[in-house]
């Protein structure tokens, strides 16, 4: 498992903004910035990044919860962790939970995961079920990817370290115009031998040993207009874990967390104070 720094300034509060974002400059830890209407203690809700961004993509939803503890880690390989070496999923699963352990005393978290998010994220429950209470997944490919998928990341290795690349990646992804310097710029941060070790494992497919265990509420989503094979997968998870509620987002694609953030902060609600899946997602038939 990779090692974060003894000292990691992107833990505190937000630093004062800059004339260009650093793609490394997002802190991790969100305090609450109210009291909850109840009265209770704050509970803390973890966003796992999708790959070729970092934590700095959950900004809409850190905003959008300010009664709850937000947790943002950054996964190895991205952000400020960009120069360390992405040691796989597991490792990964295991670097979100320990982070968790740390800094959580009481009570289990809820995670929300995108993508690569996602797919650590359903190895952390499985590996690590004691400490989530819910988890809500969207756009993880749980099977081998197919041929459209392999040509862009064929790309990325090949023009990764241009900017005009990462610009043109932007615009066809939605990636918001006040966030497309940094999405180039983060862009051209990660190394090749992580991405090209990451995409083998991600594009290979499958589900980790033991999420039939996890005893939390488990809710599977996929962007109605996202590549199929992320809906497909929802039946290889059905027949490990049945209880688990499977749902499209009508219109949606891949990256809908910044393409529609009221609907997705709104899904992310419903599920964790309400353990419902949001009326507007559609389910998915013969699940």
């Amino acid at each position: 498992m990779s090692e974060r720094p003894a000292t990691d300034p992107h833990r505190a509060a937000s630093p004062a903004p800059a004339t260009r974002p650093d793609p490394a400059g997002y802190p991790e830890i969100h305090r609450p910035q109210r009291a909850r209407a109840d009265g209770k203690a704050a509970q803390t809700l973890v966003f796992l990044h999708g790959g070729n961004v970092a934590n700095w993509m959950w900004d809409p939803q850190v905003k959008a919860f300010p009664a709850y503890q937000v947790f943002t880690p950054h996964l190895p390989g991205f952000g400020a962790r960009a120069d360390e070496d992405w040691q796989g999923l597991d490792s990964a699963a295991d670097d979100v939970a320990a982070f968790i352990a740390e800094e959580v005393e009481d009570g289990r978290v809820h995670l929300v995961g995108l993508s690569l998010g996602g797919v650590v994220g359903l190895r952390a429950v499985a590996r690590h079920p004691e400490l989530f209470a819910s988890a809500l997944f969207s756009g993880a490919s749980v099977r081998p990817v197919g041929a459209a998928a392999r040509i862009s990341s064929a790309a990325q290795l090949r023009f990764g370290d241009a900017e005009w690349f990462w610009k043109v990646q932007a615009g066809a992804f939605g990636i918001p115009a006040n966030s497309r310097q940094l999405y180039s710029d983060h862009g051209l941060s990660l190394r090749p031998e992580n991405m090209k070790a990451l995409v083998e494992e991600v594009y290979a497919g499958g589900l980790p040993e033991g999420l039939g265990d996890f005893g939390g509420r488990l809710l599977m989503v996929a962007g109605a207009r996202e590549p199929a094979v992320v809906r497909k997968g929802f039946a290889d998870v059905a027949a490990v874990r049945p209880d688990t509620e499977f749902r499209l987002a009508p219109g949606m694609h891949h990256q809908w967390s910044i393409e529609d953030p009221l609907f997705f902060n709104a899904m992310v609600r419903a599920w964790i104070e309400r353990g419902e899946a949001h009326p507007r997602l559609v389910r998915v038939p013969g699940l």
